[in-house]
């Protein structure tokens, strides 16, 4: 047989596996974009071409006659590949383009693929029914079956393909990939050249050179299926590398498939002299004076491709610390999904910690806890899971967090799981040091808002000492002046006034030293009270006020005479402070309900008004001291009552709206002395 005959058996060969090769890469990578569907169909056609030409050929060489049957297929084959390899090769370079951020107009692109895929309704639905009619078909050169026509259609697309890879070529951002792009520009060239020369020129051509340029353009697509591997491989090309063991399996699988039809062919070729099984028997022999190379070679191979992902690992460890020092869990969190997405090329990530207990609180074994299990006294640490993130999260016995990654293809490789787990380990010692420099951050804060509140305090009490008694002596004056019965109507009115005035600048001084007076907090204030009957004093006093505004007052008290653990001061700031606010917030004709219930060792005092509601820029700010909506307001009422919480161990919620868009509600829970002495012994 010709030279060419043997080199285009092993050429139709390997352009046959190395794209089965891609398309079982790409099938188990399954990244979901568009580039690279487009790249599996481009694969598709040149396996159907290059599988065609590769059964066409052995029909020729086996039999005098091919079956008609193998004739049609190889047909089919062919035809089907070459009419989709144009409009292919053209959608994958405007969808890398795409990838690149190189392709300006959306519009453009639809265009374009629209007039590249034009054609191939025509070339399928009408040159092909007359092909697989007619007698005669050339399978060296099929594309001269489908018309000069074709020879421009494709000629074009190649043009543009050469045009993109040079822009590409000099937007690489790796010297790697400008040489790949400008190998493939080189080859579009060279591919296009012989298409005019085969296809669109009408000159005859002498049938040892048109064998020859066939035979080129017809393996012209092996190069850079093969230059692709190795850049896969080596550089992580196209984000594929990281899948190593899919791409080493099925680099191997389909090596040894090749050489197994290459001793299949050598074999065939030298029967006339040596035996086929004595040639085959040499062949793979031969394999063996290998073994140790190649053993060594993969060794090095991986022994690198472990020492990389260390080393990915080691920085991406470093920069989760820098980020850990912030002291935000949550930003930490969001900081670890977006770099292990990155760095890993992974579909999805979802990070979740643990809530750390408070300060005091013991960490409860979430097994103990819910009863599934005996406790875990080993360390706490991060846990690695892979699966669909939308899947719900659990974090289990002694875990302080879980790290699910879901990955584009159907597993993850063994070297991303390994790195993953380790990274795991490091991500507790970044997790602590957040909870610690969060707690460090909190102290601080709390510190400098004691020296303010000290700061705060001797003010108030220079203030008290020259103040305080300076009103008294004028409030004493004036209440003097009032019982003199001859005194004006006209200044009794006026005296009134300043008397009201006074003991409202009385008020807020008194709630000004309230608030500045040191806090005592955890529940360490010895003490305790009818919660029930405070509310109901403190009620009486303000009942008047709410008369004068026109609001109804209501009072649902259920405390059974349980005892809240807080002095009758403390229940009277807080509920004077919640009412106070309630009868200011409720318009004319309104209500403002007052309930103290109690259960589960706790009491629970509920203010509720029907007013306008809190609006949502002043929800943050709502607890802030001197924060106030109220024109006469000094912004110390609600500030006041977290304080007097806090100092007795109890907890404050708040919600707004409450019914129909209106209302606000404040909840008061406080321990009572029962639970207290529990909780001792």
């Amino acid at each position: 047989m010709p030279a060419f005959v043997y080199l285009r058996l092993i050429g139709f060969t390997a352009g046959t596996l190395l794209q089965l090769f891609w398309m079982v890469v790409i099938l188990g990578y399954r990244r979901q974009r568009n580039f690279e569907r487009v790249f599996f169909l481009f694969s598709l056609a040149l396996f159907f071409f290059y599988s065609g030409s590769l059964l066409a050929l052995n029909a020729q060489i086996y039999y005098a006659e091919p079956p008609p049957l193998l004739t049609a297929v190889a047909k089919t084959l062919l035809c089907g590949g070459l009419c989709f390899l144009p409009a292919l090769l053209t959608h994958l370079h405007f969808e890398y383009a795409d990838v690149r951020g190189m392709l300006g107009s959306q519009a453009l692109k639809r265009t374009v693929l629209f007039a590249a895929y034009a054609p191939v309704l025509y070339f399928a639905l009408r040159v092909y029914p007359l092909l697989a009619n007619s007698p005669g078909f050339d399978f060296l050169v099929p594309s001269n079956a489908l018309g000069r026509g074709y020879g421009v259609y494709l000629t074009l697309a190649m043009l543009i393909s050469a045009a993109w890879e040079i822009r590409f070529q000099l937007r690489a951002p790796e010297p790697a990939q400008s040489w790949f792009h400008s190998l493939l520009a080189g080859v579009f060239a060279i591919g296009a050249a012989l298409v005019v020369q085969l296809h669109v020129l009408s000159g005859p051509m002498p049938r040892d050179l048109s064998d020859a340029a066939g035979t080129a353009l017809a393996l012209v697509a092996l190069l850079p299926s093969a230059a692709l591997i190795y850049l896969v491989q080596r550089y992580n090309f196209l984000q594929i590398g990281r899948q190593k063991n899919l791409v080493y399996a099925v680099s191997a699988t389909f090596l040894t498939l090749l050489y197994l039809s290459l001793v299949r062919r050598l074999s065939g070729w030298l029967a006339p002299q040596i035996p086929p099984e004595a040639t085959a028997s040499i062949l793979l022999f031969v394999l063996v004076i290998f073994f140790e190379p190649l053993q060594r070679l993969l060794g090095r191979r991986l022994q690198e491709t472990a020492q990389k992902e260390m080393d990915r690992v080691q920085r991406l460890t470093a920069d989760i610390q820098q980020e850990a020092r912030r002291g935000n869990e949550q930003t930490l969190a969001r900081f670890v999904e977006r770099r292990l997405q990155e760095t890993f090329a992974l579909a999805a990530v979802r990070v979740v910690f643990q809530k750390q207990p408070e300060i005091g609180e013991p960490r409860r074994d979430f097994a103990k806890q819910h009863g599934l299990g005996r406790p875990s006294y080993e360390k706490p640490k991060v846990v690695f899971s892979e699966g669909r993130i939308s899947e719900p999260l659990v974090v289990a016995g002694n875990a302080a967090g879980i790290v699910r990654a879901e990955p584009y293809g159907s597993a993850l490789s063994g070297e991303t799981r390994a790195a993953l787990e380790f990274l795991c380990e490091q991500l507790l010692g970044a997790l602590d040091l957040c909870r610690l420099i969060a707690e460090k951050v909190g102290l601080e804060r709390e510190l400098a808002e004691r020296e303010r509140l000290a700061l705060l305090g001797q003010m108030a009490a220079s203030i008290s000492h020259n103040l305080k008694n300076p009103l008294g002596s004028i409030k004493t004056i004036l209440q003097v002046q009032m019982e003199n019965p001859e005194l004006p109507a006209s200044l009794r009115g006026e005296t009134q006034i300043v008397l009201d005035e006074i003991g409202r600048l009385s008020s807020k001084l008194n709630q000004l030293l309230q608030f500045s007076r040191p806090a005592v907090r955890g529940g360490s204030v010895d003490g305790s009270c009818d919660a029930a009957a405070v509310i109901e004093e403190v009620a009486g006093i303000l009942r008047r006020e709410a008369e004068q505004r026109g609001v109804a007052l209501e009072l649902q008290l259920g405390t059974n005479g349980a005892k809240a653990a807080a002095t009758a001061e403390a229940v009277s700031d807080i509920v004077s402070n919640l009412l106070v606010n309630a009868l200011e917030a409720t318009p004319r004709g309104g209500c403002v309900k007052v309930a103290a219930e109690t259960g589960n060792g706790f009491c629970l005092l509920r203010v509720e008004d029907s007013g306008a509601g809190i609006s949502p820029e002043a929800r943050e700010k709502l607890l802030q001291p001197f924060f106030t909506t109220k024109s006469q307001g000094t912004g110390l009422g609600l500030a006041i009552v977290a304080r007097r919480i806090a100092e007795v161990g109890g907890k404050l919620a708040w919600d707004s709206p409450v019914n129909q868009g209106r209302g606000t509600r404040f909840e008061v829970t406080l321990p009572i002395v029962g639970r207290n002495k529990a909780a001792a012994k």
